[in-house]
């Protein structure tokens, strides 16, 4: 059932992220099983007890426990004290941060930028749920932003995959706000947790604070996605080029050589800048294409993090 769950719908407009080899996920479980160890020294349900959420057992009581672990309801019922154990919290919980912004329905590649982020978001999905691990979503960029609880297994991928179904009409424009998704995954994740946030990092910068925030508790991967037609102007005459982000129109002659290396290096500069920011709050930044093999890449990038 979880092969099921994990094969995207293509459309002719919606080509897909393409095919998620088993080879390539079985390496992404290791990589991030790695990765966890540096977290968590296991990504395996404790068998000890101690703090945490889920509970264990209820037992009587025996001089030297903890008074403040008396239940109080079952040593009511039963007229003898009885205390709550629970399971330390030893497993993982991942947190996706994914991009469902307009400009992410861009591509002139293999596929659109969109669907490389639901590539990484059904692979990272796929490993981060096994062994009783949770994966909660934070959505950002279109009128519906969604925070979906850290579920286990398959929950967490039904979950995961109702988001990415839900896509924001091809008319919406407006701002993205990164800053803001970023506190709402600071607020949802209150033990330690490994946070990838999934974006083509375009619109306001107003995530730097929170992103240092974040990355002072938790492990945070950023995963940029983008189309090489945003880095460079094709030689095709006069263009339209749309912000969708802001809806801006700008009138450009792409004929001109001066023009198209001005553009390029504006946006090589522009991402430059990006990877220096992310790099000063203590964030991993990979950048994945719309052309290409991108889950080899992704796999790669996780290995090096992980040794």
């Amino acid at each position: 059932m979880k092969g099921a769950l994990l094969r995207a719908e293509r459309t002719p407009d919606r080509p897909g992220p393409g095919p998620l080899p088993e080879g390539l996920l079985r390496a992404l479980d290791i990589d991030i099983g790695r990765r966890i160890e540096g977290l968590l020294a296991g990504d395996y349900r404790a068998l000890v007890h101690g703090d945490g959420t889920e509970l264990a057992q209820i037992r009587p009581y025996v001089p030297g426990d903890d008074v403040r672990s008396i239940d109080w309801n079952v040593t009511a019922r039963t007229g003898e004290p009885h205390v709550r154990e629970h399971l330390a919290e030893r497993v993982l919980v991942t947190w996706l941060v994914l991009d469902t912004s307009p400009s992410m329905q861009f591509g002139t590649a293999d596929r659109r930028k969109a669907d490389v982020a639901e590539g990484v978001a059904i692979a990272l999905g796929h490993v981060a749920t096994r062994r009783g691990n949770r994966l909660g979503v934070v959505t950002f960029g279109d009128d519906r932003p969604r925070s979906l609880p850290a579920r286990q297994g398959r929950m967490g991928l039904i979950g995961l995959l109702a988001a990415l179904r839900s896509e924001p009409p091809d008319d919406r424009v407006g701002a993205t706000s990164l800053g803001e998704a970023l506190t709402r995954a600071g607020a949802l994740a209150r033990q330690r947790s490994l946070v990838v946030v999934v974006s083509d990092f375009r619109g306001p910068r107003d995530w730097r604070r929170p992103l240092l925030e974040l990355a002072g508790r938790h492990d945070v991967l950023a995963v940029e996605i983008r189309d090489q037609r945003e880095q460079e102007l094709p030689n095709v005459g006069e263009l339209w080029l749309v912000d969708p982000e802001t809806g801006g129109l700008m009138r450009v002659n792409t004929r001109s050589k001066k023009l198209r290396t001005r553009f390029a290096a504006a946006a090589a500069e522009e991402r430059d800048g990006l990877a220096r920011s992310l790099t000063s709050v203590g964030v991993r930044h990979h950048v994945l294409s719309t052309s290409g093999e991108w889950l080899r890449s992704l796999a790669g990038f996780l290995k090096r993090g992980a040794r």
